[in-house]
């Protein structure tokens, strides 16, 4: 479900120890922009979504049409057609996205030559997963929604 990888800035103490998948990334900014017009029950057309959010529109046409074979989305057709959420973005967590676009995280099975040192990196490493997918569990789309409002706020657009 998750690339772990660890990049490291020595210089400037970043690091990042999952890495967000692009796939990830476009669903969550498509269905953000659903979210954000789903009180008002108006389809958003793909062009509408890529206007908004940078997802090329082929791709943002796949990962729709997975979430939609999900459950996640509706389509509908016609002059007034688009997308819509199926539930509210309250109820949509951000794990659910993940393992819906990611896939189910496999187990991996306990190799015979396991040693003592292997046994303890793994367990932490399991630990910082358990962590990251309680924190990705903790989300909904709507307290995405709720956050970029607020930081629109704070920071505001001065156009001259």
């Amino acid at each position: 479900m998750y690339r772990t990888i660890l990049n490291t800035d020595l210089n400037s103490q970043n690091y990042t120890l999952l890495d967000l998948s692009a796939k990830v990334e476009y669903a969550l900014l498509a269905l953000l922009e659903l979210a954000s017009h789903h009180d008002k029950k108006v389809p958003r057309t793909m062009s509408e979504i890529t206007a908004k959010q940078p997802i090329p529109e082929r791709y943002l046409e796949q990962i729709l049409t997975h979430l939609r074979r999900a459950g996640v989305v509706q389509s509908q057709r016609g002059s007034k057609g688009g997308f819509v959420l199926v539930r509210e973005p309250w109820q949509i967590t951000l794990l659910e996205i993940v393992t819906l676009v990611e896939g189910e995280r496999k187990e991996k099975e306990a190799s015979e030559s396991t040693t003592l040192e292997k046994t303890l990196v793994h367990e932490v490493w399991e630990q910082a997963n358990i962590a990251s997918i309680e924190v990705l569990r903790g989300f909904t789309l709507q307290d995405l929604c709720q956050q970029r409002e607020t930081r629109a706020q704070q920071n505001p657009m001065y156009y001259i």
